[in-house]
């Protein structure tokens, strides 16, 4: 493959209003990718769609489906043989890139799988979180066109591979939460989305489920993952995951105990 072309890859991204933070996740992919697709929410108002188009990018305007819906959706659109998956608060570190243009060089071991993961290094309280749940929070993101799919259950989307995975050793930048504040904002919807999954499923939460339960999710994260080694992030972080662990499952009981109560 001639070193000076852009690569046979589709950058993905689905996105809201993201005019904040999308610039440096198109500026990690442009010039050495040949296409770049991204699906806005029809509602977009905040300029997103202007910075994706100085980029060169293909837009469309949709309404929204879900996280799992529309990013199949910026996949449809894809033309090239490659996928690369993206947020828009996600950034391909310059190491990340180099290991993906080293990686179509080497035919044969590129021949061998149908998708690659890549660690995802978080951003957060003016630090890299490197150990408890957030390191190395390895991302299936790069794939042949055809092999792999979104699944899941929203908002927590994976991707299905039909075949092997490889393994990349660079980091995935993430810029998820500028902010306590910010990060705080996302256990309301992300609360509604566990409890609408799982309502009808007829299990009822027990004991465990509202003590256990978030208690290991801290000892997990700031213990055994190593959370502490991340200083006062790390601790926030496990108390931010066994918080919201209660959360999903106080908001569960109470779906339920409503739908009880109501004749």
């Amino acid at each position: 493959m001639d070193p000076g072309r852009p690569l046979p890859i589709s950058v993905c991204i689905i996105a809201g209003n993201e005019a904040r933070r999308i610039r440096r996740a198109l500026e990690s992919v442009a010039g050495w990718t040949s296409e770049i697709i991204i699906v806005l929410n029809h509602d977009v108002s905040d300029g997103t769609d202007q910075i994706a188009e100085s980029f060169g990018a293909k837009v469309f305007c949709e309404p929204w489906k879900g996280h799992i819906a529309q990013k199949n959706s910026a996949v449809q659109k894809a033309t090239q043989d490659w996928i690369l998956g993206l947020d828009a608060d996600e950034v391909v570190s310059p190491k990340l890139r180099v290991e993906i243009q080293q990686l179509f060089v080497q035919e044969a071991k590129l021949a061998r799988f149908a998708a690659f993961s890549f660690p995802r290094l978080s951003w957060y309280c003016g630090c890299w979180i490197r150990h408890g749940d957030w390191y190395p929070d390895r991302q299936t993101r790069l794939w042949r066109r055809g092999r792999a799919k979104w699944g899941g259950i929203d908002p927590h989307d994976k991707l299905i591979v039909e075949g092997a995975a490889g393994k990349l050793r660079a980091d995935l930048h993430h810029f998820s939460s500028e902010s306590i504040n910010r990060h705080l904002q996302k256990i309301i919807p992300f609360s509604d989305e566990f409890v609408q999954q799982h309502a009808t499923t007829g299990r009822r939460q027990g004991f465990l489920d509202l003590t256990a339960r978030p208690f290991w999710r801290f000892l997990r994260a700031y213990v055994f993952r190593l959370g502490f080694l991340d200083g006062w992030p790390g601790y926030y972080i496990a108390c931010y995951s066994a918080f919201s662990t209660l959360v999903r499952y106080m908001k569960l009981r109470e779906a339920r105990q409503r739908k009880e109560e109501t004749p």
